[in-house]
């Protein structure tokens, strides 16, 4: 095993960790929260264990105020990036450990920049100005910065897939018990091509999944799976199939049959569900993941 082979295997397993599910937090209660939390730790570690060099002479006013001030920066910029990021569905139902990241390391960076921008307000110097400060308060910010995430992804991570286990084993169980297998029912599906309509069977339907302007459609007949694409949104789908209350959206680019779930799993993004002979596993968002339980009939 040689040392280019060693380093491919470091590449693939860094990336494998950036490309998790990572749970949404800017926006609503989750952003409140998370702000809450990101202005504590900030708090108690500037004030009590004064990581840096604090030259007293030099500030204008108590060193607990420069802390809340310091503290302050980052929530106005993770505020700022939540209301940037909330019109963003798509991002919502399919953020990654890695735009984790690069959010909060751009918070991070720009963090920096507005300490070293109001140190005239807070210290009383006249290299204020400087370059030499300009990296110093970058550089300290990203050093406190990640050191707080190396602490803390990894348990987030961990807290929230055990949280999602948890509840996808409930369901797994429940699901042995379970009787929804739905009976055969024939819908003319119209498209937004009147040549394209066709005729599904209720029964067979696994799952449709949106590709761009078009809809594939996962059915199961006779133990073979088949795939139709269809110009088609799934909302038109959904809205036609919505008397049956085993269909449900449980991702934004996705519409699957209840009836047809084999088992399921939690990830930190959510669920993750799987249906006899098909290999692809599908997600389902957080922010679906109230109603997925509800009907899935599971006290979670």
């Amino acid at each position: 095993m040689g040392p280019p082979y060693i380093r491919l295997m470091i590449v693939e397993k860094i990336k494998n960790f950036l490309n998790q599910p990572y749970p949404f937090y800017y926006q609503g209660q989750d952003l409140h929260k998370f702000c809450l939390v990101i202005f504590g730790m900030a708090l108690f570690f500037n004030y009590v264990f004064q990581p840096f060099s604090v030259y007293e002479p030099e500030h204008k006013f108590h060193y607990f105020w420069i802390s809340v001030i310091h503290s302050i920066s980052p929530v106005i910029l993770f505020y700022l990036i939540g209301w940037i990021l909330k019109p963003q569905k798509h991002l919502q139902d399919n953020w990654l450990l890695k735009n984790e990241v690069v959010v909060f390391s751009s918070v991070l960076f720009l963090t920096g920049v507005c300490q070293f921008l109001i140190r005239d307000l807070i210290y009383d110097n006249s290299d204020n100005w400087s370059w030499h400060y300009l990296f110093e308060e970058i550089s300290n910010t990203m050093l406190v910065g990640f050191l707080f995430a190396a602490i803390l992804v990894p348990i987030n991570l961990n807290r929230v897939q055990k949280i999602n286990q948890i509840h996808a084993d409930v369901i797994n169980y429940g699901l042995k018990s379970m009787t929804l297998e739905s009976k055969e029912h024939i819908i003319n599906i119209q498209t937004q091509v009147k040549a394209d309509d066709f005729l599904l069977n209720i029964h067979e339907f696994i799952y449709a999944k949106a590709d761009g302007n078009y809809l594939e459609i996962i059915l199961r007949k006779d133990e073979q799976s088949e795939r139709l694409l269809k110009r088609i949104t799934s909302k038109e789908l959904e809205n036609q199939l919505a008397h049956f209350d085993f269909i449900m959206k449980v991702h934004r680019s996705f519409l699957v049959n209840l009836n047809k779930i084999e088992s399921v799993s939690g990830n930190a993004g959510g669920y993750k569900v799987a249906f006899k002979g098909i290999s692809e596993l599908v997600p389902v968002s957080r922010n679906y993941i109230p109603t997925f339980d509800e009907k899935m009939k599971v006290n979670v």
